[in-house]
């Protein structure tokens, strides 16, 4: 795979290998300390996730669908307590959570939306290969060599198919 960025654990699953887990017991360390600190882990997992899944967008298009509804959702409540006497609502605050929320939301849900399409672009970049060859069959003849074989010809000739 021609991409700069390697993830080779993902690597193997995106190209459908089995795995299995492998059970040992690890000693412990003889000297000094890790040199694969936390960070660094987090750092892999991120790359991990950044690379071979799109959930994060997905989750912020479901986040803002959820921020638009509950602005919703709270915008019903303030109608209904306004209509019933407005006690305990403070003049002009709630307009502006409601409407800052709600279209707080909507952007989450454009930015998502737009990240899936990067992402989509990301994902030609790479140029992952669109299958992979397990075993070739039949190319034992010469590579580059078009022309049919000799009993071919004579089947082409007299009109059979080939």
């Amino acid at each position: 795979m021609p991409e700069q960025d390697h993830f080779v654990r993902g690597m193997f699953a995106w190209l459908g290998f089995r795995q299995t887990e492998v059970a040992f017991h690890r000693l412990p360390r003889p000297a000094g300390e890790t040199k694969y600190p936390l960070w660094k882990m987090v750092r892999l997992a991120v790359n991990g996730v950044i690379g071979f899944s799109d959930a994060p967008l997905r989750l912020a298009i479901w986040g803002g669908f959820a921020v638009s509804a509950f602005a919703v959702l709270y915008g019903m409540s303030v109608l209904i307590r306004w209509l019933a006497g407005g006690k305990g609502l403070v003049v002009g605050w709630a307009s502006i959570i409601i409407v800052v929320s709600f279209l707080s939301g909507i952007n989450m849900i454009m930015t998502g939306i737009m990240g899936l399409y990067v992402g989509r672009i990301h994902g030609e970049v790479k140029r992952r290969p669109l299958y992979v060859v397990s075993e070739k069959a039949g190319f034992d003849r010469a590579a580059g060599c078009h022309a049919p074989l000799e009993g071919e010809r004579q089947r082409f000739a007299a009109g059979g198919v080939g």
